[in-house]
């Protein structure tokens, strides 16, 4: 039998019936720190390495998202330090396992007390992610983690403590991708079809619409980015940046 798009689709809308269905109550949760933290004058700092930085770039510095946010990476080392671009051009996976890249990170960042983290990554277990999530808890910030539950309690933590990032996070947000990610079978062995990034991105949507929900109720109005390629966008969003001067950074 031969599969491909249709199957894959088939997969795909079940498991966004299934994320929708089983992670509302966590959505929620997410949502209310992230409320608590912009009404206080706080911003979201949203990090994922490879394919997980889609994710931050769904929750920072995007057209219908929120405008107090930054997004997080491993080139900021380079980009906002002064470590060379040599750093960035090792073997695939190997900064984002290197724990001591973390406090760096952290460092270079416009940071404050009351600002919310959101870390992203499926594993969960990379030494980067997992060490920022600990210095993140050791500064005291409100923590929330997108991640697949299956694949990281599957995976061995590649971080010297032992501990992978659901270990750490306030609020656990479940992707529910299998362990390995792709949902369809090679007739050889082995899977394809990846499903990781759409529930993903489905999961932080609905946070920003649960934040959405929650500013409106407290009589505020939420502060959403409307897209730079609509009449008067430029226009808004820049007003809105301009009151995050200092706070926010819409690097490359």
């Amino acid at each position: 039998m031969e599969i491909g798009a249709s199957e894959y689709v088939h997969e795909v809308k079940a498991l966004v019936d299934e994320v929708s269905r089983t992670q509302a109550a966590a959505v929620g949760e997410a949502a209310a720190l992230i409320v608590a933290s912009l009404t206080g004058g706080g911003v979201v700092q949203a990090f994922g390495s490879g394919h997980s930085e889609a994710i931050a770039m769904e929750i920072a510095g995007r057209a219908g998202g929120l405008v107090p946010s930054n997004r997080l990476a491993l080139r900021d080392v380079v980009l906002y330090g002064d470590d060379p671009v040599g750093v960035l051009l090792g073997p695939s996976g190997e900064l984002e396992r290197d724990p001591s890249v973390a406090r760096r990170i952290y460092e270079l960042a416009p940071v404050r007390p009351g600002d919310v983290f959101v870390l992203i990554s499926s594993s969960g277990v990379n030494g980067s992610v997992v060490e920022l999530a600990s210095i993140v808890k050791e500064h005291g910030h409100d923590l929330i983690a997108l991640t697949s539950v299956q694949h990281s309690t599957a995976m061995t933590s590649r971080h010297p403590s032992g501990r992978k990032l659901l270990d750490l996070a306030d609020v656990v947000l479940d992707n529910r991708a299998p362990y390995g990610d792709a949902v369809l079978p090679l007739q050889d062995g082995g899977t394809f079809g990846a499903v990781s990034t759409i529930t993903s991105a489905l999961l932080a949507q609905m946070v920003v619409a649960e934040v959405v929900r929650g500013l409106t109720r407290a009589g505020l109005t939420p502060p959403i980015y409307r897209s730079a390629n609509v009449t008067g966008g430029d226009e808004h969003n820049r007003a809105l940046e301009n009151r995050y001067a200092g706070r926010i950074r819409r690097g490359a």
